[in-house]
């Protein structure tokens, strides 16, 4: 269901070279990150696509989960982000459209507006909507080995 992305050590380099010659003495830590298309994050968390249905095959690499524009504002990444978030407004898709995060997922059940549709398709973006509460949608891709952007 998901798609592996890579596999890597997470000690130091000078124990990393090590762990592959004898895992017995320096056990290596593995941290597994995954890509998931976006139709496999709707069917996790019982989500609709509220528009953007079109691109429902796109990837995504990692996601963050904030309520705060202000935070999403400081994300630095050349990754493929989704934000995660309760706050439904036309700032939530200004504030991803200035991020250059094409896929919102509005947490809660909260709706979203035509002002809202019509910007998010101008922007070629992806607005998903679920029942969870922020704290279980979260879970359930961090259990799905979705990684976050930290």
């Amino acid at each position: 269901m998901w798609i592996l992305k890579k596999i890597k050590c997470a000690n130091p380099p000078e124990l990393n070279s090590h762990c592959k010659k004898n895992p017995i003495f320096a056990p290596c830590f593995l941290t597994i990150e995954t890509i998931m298309k976006i139709q496999q994050i709707i069917s996790l968390i019982e989500g609709t696509i509220v528009e953007g249905e079109t691109l429902s095959n796109k990837e995504v690499d990692c996601a963050f989960a904030s309520d705060l524009m202000s935070d999403v504002l400081t994300l630095k990444t050349d990754k493929t982000v989704m934000l995660i978030t309760g706050l439904c407004n036309m700032q939530t898709i200004r504030t991803c459209e200035m991020s250059d995060i094409k896929v919102i997922m509005f947490v809660r059940g909260k709706k979203v507006t035509e002002e809202m549709r019509e910007l998010a398709e101008d922007n070629e973006m992806v607005l998903i909507t679920t029942d969870f509460s922020l704290y279980r949608t979260s879970g359930l891709l961090f259990g799905a080995q979705l990684s976050g952007v930290y």
